[in-house]
């Protein structure tokens, strides 16, 4: 979270409640900041001087204090975007989970039924994705995040296949 505060503040001074517009404008599709959240990362950011203090605006309403990024801000946002993100260790996803208990506890059939579902899902979600990304009114951050989501549904849907067709020999190989 730090990391996109001092992100939006690189693009200029800006309040908490404009911190969290601006989030929600350029991640349309991320889960939604608290407000609480932006304030508390901001007194973070602050007391490890990363960002400062601004004005204050009083125009319209209570009073906003506004924040800038410190030249040490910036320094810790372009040395954060210059890391490469590795790959996840671990496999934790919750459709692998449920699939792996549906075959230990039910049986193979459960287990596709489930799957079968949850395919119907995926695919429902990727055609609201693509009509999302296709209307012409969609601002760009909407049509990446769309294409990021799109593609590792994708990614979900091909293992869904694959486990469909393993179901009958993974249940054979953990039921006791």
């Amino acid at each position: 979270m730090k990391h996109v505060v001092l992100g939006l503040l690189a693009l200029g001074d800006r309040h908490g409640y404009d911190v969290k517009r601006q989030y929600e404008a350029r991640f349309p599709a991320a889960k939604p900041l608290a407000a609480a959240q932006v304030y508390a990362t901001l007194e973070r950011l602050e007391r490890d001087g990363l960002v400062a203090q601004g004005g204050v605006d009083r125009a319209g309403g209570p009073d906003r204090t506004s924040y800038t990024a410190t030249p040490a801000g910036r320094a810790e946002l372009h040395r954060w975007l210059s890391e490469v993100e590795p790959p996840l260790p671990y496999v934790g996803a919750a459709l692998l989970t449920k699939v792996t208990l549906a075959v230990l506890v039910a049986d193979d059939a459960a287990a596709a039924g489930y799957l079968r579902r949850q395919r119907a899902a995926h695919l429902d979600r990727m055609r609201e994705l693509t009509r999302l990304k296709s209307d012409p009114a969609s601002s760009l951050a909407w049509v990446l995040a769309a294409d990021y989501a799109l593609n590792h549904l994708d990614a979900d849907l091909q293992w869904i296949d694959t486990a469909m067709i393993r179901t009958a020999d993974l249940s054979k190989e953990m039921r006791p």
